[in-house]
C-alpha cells in the first residue's frame, strides 16, 4: 500500500506540474485570491457531494487547521512573489521539503531515517540549482527583503500543512480533511479576497477551464490524493516526492513552449529525481512507515 500511496502522489504532482501554465495564463484575466477562492470553491463542492456520508465532527478542528495552514501558504506565496523574484521565490517554496522532517521531528519526535534524510539533503540542493539564477553562487547574497520572508512563511505554512495531514487523516479520516479544508480555504478566501488584492475577473473561456481543471483535479483530487496517501506513508517522503513538481513542470513547458533548461538547471533535476531514488530504493518496513505517519 506504501507503494500504491507514493505512486499516487507521484501523480499528484504531474498534475501540479503540468497545470502550472495553465494557472500562470488564466492569472493574466484574474486575481490570485479570487482565483484560488474559485478553485477550492469548486473543489469543496464536488469532495462534499462526494463524501457526504463519510464526514464526522472529529475531523472538523483538524480540516480547519489544515485549511487555514493551506490558505495562508498560498497567500504568502502570492504576496511574496510580488516583493521577489520568481526564482528566489521557487527556491524559498521549496524550503518546505526539508522543514517537513524537521518539523516532524520537533512536533512529534518522529526523526527521519538516514536514507531520507540524505534524499531530501539532495532534492534541495538540486532545487537550488533549477531555481537561483546562473551565478547565484556568488552573486547571490541571500539578503532578505520582505518579499522573501513573506515566502518563507509559504514554506513553513505548507510544511506544517504537511504534518497536521500526516498527522489527523488516519484517525479522522481522509474525506473530512479533503473535504474541511477546502471548505476553509473557501470561507478564508471570500473574507480575504475584498482586502488582500485589487479584484480582477474577466470570465473567459481560459479562466473557466483553469478554474474547473485545478479545482477538480489539482485541488480536489490531489489533495484527497494526500490526506489517503498519509495513512501508509510518512510525511517526509510525501514531501520529497513533492520536490518533482519543478521537473514536472518544466517538462511541461518543453513539450508546449520548447523552454530549455541550463545545463546547470539539467543537473537539479537530475538530483531531485536522484534524491527521490535514493529514499524508495532504501524502502521502510511497513510497521515504521505506518508508525512514522501516524
Amino acid at each position: 500500500m506504501r507503494t500504491r500511496a507514493e505512486l499516487a502522489l507521484v501523480g499528484v504532482t504531474i498534475i501540479w506540474g503540468t497545470t502550472f501554465v495553465m494557472v500562470k495564463s488564466a492569472l493574466q484575466e484574474i486575481s490570485t485570491v479570487l482565483f484560488l477562492t474559485l478553485r477550492f470553491a469548486v473543489a469543496a463542492a464536488v469532495l462534499a457531494i462526494i463524501y457526504r456520508n463519510k464526514l464526522n465532527r472529529r475531523g472538523v478542528k483538524p480540516s480547519i487547521l489544515a485549511g487555514g495552514l493551506l490558505f495562508a501558504a498560498y497567500v504568502f506565496q502570492t504576496m511574496g512573489l510580488e516583493l521577489t523574484t520568481p526564482s528566489k521565490s521557487a527556491f524559498l517554496t521549496g524550503l518546505s521539503i526539508p522543514m517537513v522532517p524537521l518539523a516532524s521531528c520537533l512536533v512529534y519526535r518522529v526523526v527521519p531515517r538516514m536514507a531520507e534524510a540524505a534524499g531530501v539533503l539532495v532534492a534541495s540542493f538540486g532545487m537550488a540549482l533549477m531555481t537561483l539564477p546562473e551565478g547565484s553562487w556568488g552573486g547571490f547574497h541571500w539578503s532578505m527583503t520582505r518579499g522573501d520572508l513573506l515566502t518563507i512563511g509559504c514554506a513553513v505554512a505548507f510544511a506544517l500543512h504537511m504534518i497536521v495531514i500526516a498527522r489527523y487523516a488516519p484517525v479522522v479520516g481522509f474525506e473530512t480533511v479533503a473535504v474541511g479544508q477546502a471548505a476553509t480555504a473557501v470561507v478564508l478566501g471570500v473574507l480575504s479576497v475584498p482586502w488582500l488584492e485589487p479584484v480582477r475577473f474577466h470570465m473567459t473561456t481560459e479562466v473557466a477551464v483553469a478554474v474547473v481543471v485545478t479545482g477538480l483535479f489539482a485541488t480536489a483530487l490531489a489533495f484527497t490524493t494526500l490526506a489517503w496517501a498519509q495513512k501508509h506513508t510518512t510525511a517526509t517522503r510525501s514531501a520529497l516526492i513533492f520536490a518533482l513538481e519543478p521537473v514536472v513542470a518544466w517538462i511541461t513547458s518543453y513539450v508546449l513552449t520548447g523552454e530549455v533548461l541550463s545545463l546547470r538547471a539539467q543537473v537539479g533535476a537530475g538530483l531531485i529525481l536522484g534524491g527521490v531514488l535514493l529514499v524508495e530504493f532504501r524502502p521502510e518496513t511497513k510497521s515504521k512507515a505506518a508508525t512514522s505517519a501516524g
